[in-house]
């Protein structure tokens, strides 16, 4: 929710006042997803303290201005001009000068296949994930969570928001400047909360998006069907916080990640585990039948 936040704040002050909107709906939703603000005994007084809340630092705000509008009527001072000087560059200088080159990330690299345990065929050709459970590829990046995604698309440029050209759906994305072809275009791996997503510009050349999963409790191969993507049996899970999420969802991404160690270990599911333990008691409580020739699967 924090780092929402501060997107939502960083997009309203490169869009201005017209900006606000992702801000305020970030908040609500919040409360709207996280409390019982809307629905809870506070209902009928809702409304009231949101206007409270507003009529409050409105009233500030004006009186704010109206001080400093007062303090600026006094002349001030006008500082001397300064003779232009001519200063050479030096090529040292220039480079000092020159906006800082983001370095990219090296490609995600494919896994080994000579160490790809029994059963684990379908990962050949897949990519190791990144330190962030996602991939590193020529034109964008991605890291995630179980709930989240964050893409990195480097625009090669210095640009403004009102650059960007952004089109978000539950099932596709594009990304890219207005006036030429999108840097990433496709349908997504699976679907998203397009209420949820957010995006914002860093430092004027990466567009950064973040991207709410509709299945939670999922790793996303990659962001677009089609592109090369990472051995989910190679994630991370520690990485996925899984203190954040409430208990049913905890326990289900738990049970998930058991089962895939088994599998890749070659070892029974948690689901193989509980019919064998069933199967047992109940050989237990019929010693007189002949067992010796079931086969087990």
């Amino acid at each position: 929710y924090q780092r929402r936040v501060r997107e939502a704040v960083v997009s309203t002050q490169s869009t201005g006042v017209g900006g606000i909107e992702p801000l305020l709906d970030t908040f609500f939703g919040f409360l709207r997803r996280k409390t019982d603000f809307f629905t809870g005994v506070m209902q009928n007084k809702a409304e009231g303290m949101v206007l409270d809340a507003f009529r409050k630092h409105c009233d500030q705000a004006i009186k704010e201005k109206e001080k400093k509008a007062a303090s600026d009527k006094f002349e001030k001072p006008i500082p001397k001009p300064e003779p232009a000087t001519i200063e050479e560059i030096t090529t040292e200088g220039a480079k000092a000068m020159a906006p800082p080159v983001l370095e990219k990330e090296a490609p995600s690299a494919p896994v080994d296949e000579s160490k790809l345990e029994e059963g684990e065929e379908s990962e050949k050709g897949k990519l190791v994930p990144n330190s962030g459970n996602g991939a590193n590829y020529d034109h964008y990046s991605f890291t995630q969570t179980l709930e989240e995604l964050e893409v990195r698309v480097p625009l090669g440029g210095s640009y403004k928001s009102r650059d960007c050209k952004i089109d978000i759906k539950d099932r596709s994305l594009s990304v890219g400047l207005k006036g030429q072809e999108p840097i990433i275009k496709g349908e997504l791996f699976a679907k998203i909360l397009t209420d949820e997503a957010m995006w914002h510009l860093e430092d004027n050349r990466v567009v950064v998006l973040t991207l709410e999963k509709f299945n939670k409790v999922e790793w996303w191969g990659t962001i677009i069907k089609g592109d090369n993507e990472i051995s989910t049996k190679k994630v991370q899970p520690e990485n996925s916080k899984l203190g954040d999420l409430d208990g049913e969802t905890r326990g289900m991404v738990e049970k998930m990640m058991y089962d895939q160690r088994q599998k890749a270990a070659g070892k029974p599911t948690s689901d193989d585990e509980k019919k064998a333990e069933t199967m047992r008691k109940f050989m237990e409580q019929h010693p007189e039948m002949d067992f010796s020739k079931c086969k087990w699967g």
